[in-house]
């Protein structure tokens, strides 16, 4: 069968990557959109001074999970702002990099909730403004530098918006590991637990491929192999390059395949119960891996590749992975009875990434 994979992201990967930040974005206006504590990690610093006065505003105040309270006033002054800028750099995980995704997307009127009801109307849309994403991840985990992919949620009415266009693609992403030493271990943890589910979920998936599944395999033995060493030995940078390569792939594959159940299940774990991203996805893959095993004779063969022949061993090695780092892997770890949890899993096999999984009509019967 034909395969096709397609990521227009220019990638340079691997320590020292930063610091080319200036000659790749000569001629050009910047706006950074970074996290509260990069300035005293010294990024802020360092960004003005490889960029100087094409440094011409900041938004340093990203909070985890970009919320539509927040980001409306923010997104109406960055349009509002004049001069305005040619290109926006994310700097930090994937709060940050989802928050400049928002941002690129410009509306006619330029009012934040022309730009949510476009979103809610779940049709393509072509942006009334643009700017140009560079995005530098702080963290190995959410591979959003090399998607178009972003999260808007709105806890106050219990929903989330999936944000992507052409236009939300990066067009460059800088990969450098040293940028992510300073992860602490919660960060560094939730992080790769989200990159081993993006490559999971490519595998369990209906638009998997070929390509996407080299990057998804290579992933996921990296991740398996190097989290629980990176975890006990924050401030190696030999393990911090691996994961950071890991993520990578693994956010190479899912840009092609999107997610699947495990994250689809993770939406109602974060916004109703509160679980942090990394974990709500990952906890249930034991479980989801249950569910994929035997429903399609090719994604089996890839899975066998990753685990062996015999589900049950599969199942405990992944559930002994998770444990090992202090994940829970029950609902009832998390205060969901089992009749909660039924529901919860049809919901989510019925959701925007649910109809993704390969195991997603038998798992609604």
């Amino acid at each position: 069968m034909p395969t096709h994979f397609h990521n227009p992201v220019a990638v340079h990967a691997g320590s020292g990557s930063f610091d080319r930040l200036a000659e790749l974005t000569t001629g050009q206006r910047v706006a950074l959109v970074t996290f509260p504590e990069a300035r005293a990690l010294g990024l802020v610093e360092r960004v003005q001074a490889m960029l100087g006065e094409r440094l011409v505003g900041i938004i340093e105040d990203v909070q985890p999970n970009p919320d539509v309270a927040w980001l409306a006033a923010v997104h109406e002054r960055f349009w509002a702002a004049p001069g305005g800028c040619d290109t926006v750099l994310a700097l930090g995980g994937g709060s940050a990099i989802d928050t400049a995704k928002a941002l690129v997307v410009g509306t006619a009127s330029g009012r934040f909730d022309e730009l949510l009801a476009l979103l809610a109307s779940g049709k393509p849309f072509t942006p009334a403004r643009r700017k140009r994403l560079i995005a530098v991840p702080t963290t190995a985990g959410t591979g959003s530098e090399v998607t178009p992919w972003a999260t808007l949620w709105d806890a106050a009415n219990q929903r989330k918006y999936s944000l992507h266009l052409d236009c939300t693609w990066p067009s460059l992403a800088l990969v450098d590991p040293h940028l992510m030493l300073s992860a602490p271990a919660g960060v560094t943890l939730a992080s790769g637990l989200d990159a081993l589910s993006h490559a999971l979920e490519a595998i369990w998936n209906h638009n998997a491929n070929p390509i996407s599944d080299t990057f998804a395999e290579s992933a996921i033995a990296e991740i398996l192999d190097c989290l629980p060493m990176l975890y006990s030995d924050l401030g190696n940078l030999s393990l911090r390059e691996r994961m950071a390569l890991a993520a990578l792939k693994a956010g190479l594959a899912f840009s092609n395949t999107r997610t699947a159940l495990a994250h689809s299940i993770s939406y109602p774990m974060t916004l109703r119960h509160g679980v942090p991203h990394g974990i709500a996805c990952s906890f249930s893959l034991p479980f989801v891996l249950g569910l994929a095993w035997g429903k399609d004779a090719g994604r089996d063969r890839v899975l066998r590749r990753v685990f062996g022949d015999d589900l049950q061993a599969a199942q405990a090695r992944l559930q002994a992975f998770l444990q090992g780092l202090g994940v829970r892997t029950e609902f009832a770890d998390y205060g969901i009875g089992q009749a909660d949890a039924a529901l919860l899993v049809n919901e989510a096999l019925a959701g925007a990434r649910g109809v993704n999984f390969i195991g997603a009509n038998a798992g609604s019967r």
